[in-house]
């Protein structure tokens, strides 16, 4: 059976009736989590409404700063610039975010200065907490596991000090590390490392209670988290300067994390 050859000719169309919300699938898993932000930001709205003044130049919505600010985490993406030119040609970007598709995208500094504004401490940790309240049910007290990783400053390899002997050289199970969280009164349930050079710092002290076997059981569930902080949410090396920087970025990526986790698990019979 013989075709005729089709016509590569590429008209430009004056109109388009396909809006974005037809062409994203509705299987795709970012359907799920938008609906979970959006539920999380009409709550937060009035909350918004107090940051900003009531007359003078529009803002860029708020709810739209942190969409985006969500995408550049989910997708890895490493500067405003490029999550930019991500909005102002991938359909899926822009229909998360909410804008239309004639609609023209920010310059990366107007972005970044309107989402320095608005995102702080305390924004990050209100979303952190609304996300963490639609998972309720999920949860238990029972246990529960804090991280010690460190966080790299975004800074000049010349600017770095060499500290011998201090927890960056020993590890997590180490004297220095273990010793200073015995001082903050915390049993460090840190995993043993028996063929390191020296031996490991923890003892009977710590391994004979049934609470360090039940961390190293619960281990598997807990890294995976700070394993994509790390990796996909640009936490290993950050580029934001100051701690309360760093901490709101850290709350909200860990929110984010929860955003991906939370469709599934919702979705599992009682």
């Amino acid at each position: 059976m013989t075709r005729m050859r089709g016509d590569d000719r590429q008209p430009e169309a004056m109109f388009s009736y396909v809006s974005a919300e037809q062409r994203v699938p509705a299987t795709h898993p970012l359907r799920a989590i938008r609906a979970l932000v959006d539920d999380v930001l009409r709550d937060m709205s009035r909350e918004f409404d107090g940051l900003y003044a009531r007359v003078g130049r529009p803002s860029i919505p708020p709810e739209r700063l942190l969409r985006a600010q969500l995408l550049q985490i989910f997708y890895s993406i490493r500067s405003e610039r490029l999550l930019m030119e991500q909005l102002d040609d991938n359909l899926l970007f822009r229909w998360f975010v909410g804008m239309d598709l004639d609609e023209p995208i920010w310059a990366p500094t107007v972005f970044s200065k309107n989402r320095d504004r608005l995102l702080n401490q305390e924004v990050a940790r209100s979303f952190f907490g609304r996300v963490v309240e639609r998972a309720q049910g999920l949860m238990s007290d029972e246990h529960f596991t804090v991280d010690g990783t460190l966080i790299e400053a975004w800074a000049s390899q010349k600017s770095f000090q060499r500290k011998d002997g201090g927890p960056e050289d020993g590890g997590r199970d180490s004297a220095d590390s273990s010793g200073l969280v015995r001082e903050l009164n915390t049993t460090p349930h840190v995993t043993q490392h028996l063929k390191r050079a020296g031996g490991s710092a923890l003892d009977g002290r710590t391994t004979r209670h049934a609470g360090y076997a039940k961390s190293q059981h619960a281990r598997p569930r807990v890294e995976p988290a700070f394993g994509w902080l790390k990796t996909v949410a640009w936490m290993r090396k950050v580029k934001l300067r100051g701690l309360a920087n760093v901490d709101w970025l850290l709350v909200f990526a860990s929110a984010a994390f929860n955003l991906i986790r939370l469709p599934k698990l919702l979705a599992r019979p009682a």
